[in-house]
């Protein structure tokens, strides 16, 4: 029914929209919903196979322990020559660091690149230190020396063995976890009374679980994303102009340098006297007018990455970068990533992480228990509706266009969210086309 002109004239002006909670639950609750639907199945991928890593330092242990311990003697063979015999064993291989064992029951490791191996893998030779014999050759993988058991379950959790194809499943999952996690705490901020119906139940225990891990999901995308393909590279672009970025000890030598080596003992006693404590790794000059580096490995609590670079031709130390001289980005970077892996508090580390993966676990199937318990008993449809659509036209420009702008900024740093933002825009567009066309 029309209104005449003098209704027109006396009828007082529409108020303006107001922020309310009200306005803003639908849409947060419909980018929680479809990100969940849709992405959920990477997350439980992902957290699946991560939880199947947290464990394997001590699987590697045991499966490698020919490879990585030794009996204790008393006595150890020069440096130098157990890494001649490591040479002897990889005729085409190139020595690109020693790590001695750190106790008297630990192999050495001579690690090598040769021709074949694919990047961030080495071939690494174990040595009897006590004796000099070989006890074994492996692939490994990484800054970590993973065995192949590690390197493998490694690789499943970042790309399924499926290549740089593969790891867009592991970026989009890390791209979205933040954002349901986010949409989540909001939600449960504003929550509403769960009844006491089965879904209602199932409701509270996802509501529960996942206000309690949401901190450490949080941690978990965000050093996830450091390792991403894309959202990697735009992270890594933004340290550097922040000027965020790891340090190095500098390897340059005077011009006027003189020639010869000391040999690695020599460097080695030079760098312990200085006080950089196992466990190490010694890496011999990269090219002639460098210098030795030497680093520490240690990768629990407290952090071991103090680095020193010495002189070959005199084992003079040159330069020395303490950890404690990192930025405090470089720092929460080298944290954030050990304590992902589960290495930065040991076993203290690994049971929370596999709390995390099984609370996360928990919450994906529980959400998709309740989408089903939301379907319709009759009719054709087969799943629970969506929240309903079109509810970001409540809300006050002043609050939404910020909004977008912090939306864009994430999609461009983060491209695969970004994309795939994208690609549910356009599935939400079609959908409410066609029901449109239905409906008329």
């Amino acid at each position: 029914m029309s209104i005449d002109q003098s209704d027109e004239r006396t009828a007082e002006p529409a108020a303006p929209p107001r922020l309310t909670w009200a306005a803003i639950r639908p849409l947060v609750l419909r980018l929680h919903f479809y990100a969940g639907v849709f992405i959920g199945p990477f997350l439980l991928v992902a957290a699946v196979t991560g939880l199947a890593y947290v464990w394997t330092p001590q699987l590697e242990q045991a499966v490698y322990d020919h490879e990585l311990h030794v009996p204790a003697a008393p006595g150890v063979v020069p440096l130098e020559q157990q890494a001649a015999v490591a040479r002897a064993a990889v005729p085409d291989g190139t020595v690109t660091g020693i790590r001695p064992g750190p106790t008297p029951a630990d192999s050495t490791q001579v690690i090598f690149t040769r021709p074949g191996l694919e990047p961030s893998y080495h071939w690494t030779v174990f040595v009897d230190p006590h004796t000099g014999v070989v006890r074994g050759q492996l692939e490994t993988y990484g800054s970590g020396q993973a065995m192949p058991v590690r390197g493998w379950v490694d690789t499943l959790h970042r790309s399924l063995h499926l290549g740089d194809f593969g790891r867009w499943y592991s970026e989009l999952a890390a791209s979205w976890l933040w954002v349901v996690v986010l949409a989540g705490v909001v939600l449960w901020l504003g929550k509403r009374k769960s009844s006491r119906s089965k879904r209602g139940r199932l409701l509270s225990w996802h509501r529960t679980t996942g206000l309690v891990i949401a901190a450490g999901l949080l941690v978990l995308s965000a050093t996830g994303l450091t390792w991403s393909e894309h959202a990697g590279a735009s992270i890594s672009e933004l340290r550097s102009e922040l000027d965020w970025t790891t340090p190095s000890v500098s390897t340059a030598l005077p011009v006027s340098a003189a020639p010869g080596d000391v040999g690695i003992d020599a460097v080695r006693t030079a760098t312990l006297s200085a006080g950089l404590t196992d466990p190490v790794e010694i890496r011999p000059p990269s090219a002639p007018g460098k210098a030795y580096v030497v680093q520490q490995v240690g990768r629990d609590w407290p952090t071991k990455a103090d680095s020193m670079a010495v002189d070959p031709a005199t084992g003079r130390i040159t330069d020395t970068l303490p950890f404690a001289d990192y930025s405090l980005a470089a720092k929460l970077a080298r944290w954030g990533i050990d304590a992902h892996m589960g290495l930065l508090f040991g076993v203290a580390n690994q049971i929370l992480l596999t709390a995390l993966a099984l609370g996360l676990i928990a919450v994906i199937v529980w959400g998709y228990r309740m989408w089903w318990l939301r379907r319709p008993t009759r009719g054709e449809a087969r799943v629970g509706r969506p929240p309903s659509r079109g509810t970001w036209r409540r809300i006050p420009g002043r609050v939404l266009a910020p909004v977008l702008v912090v939306t864009a900024v994430a999609g461009y740093y983060l491209p695969v969210f970004g994309l795939s933002l994208l690609g549910f825009l356009v599935v939400d567009l079609i959908i409410g086309a066609r029901r449109a066309e239905v409906a008329s």
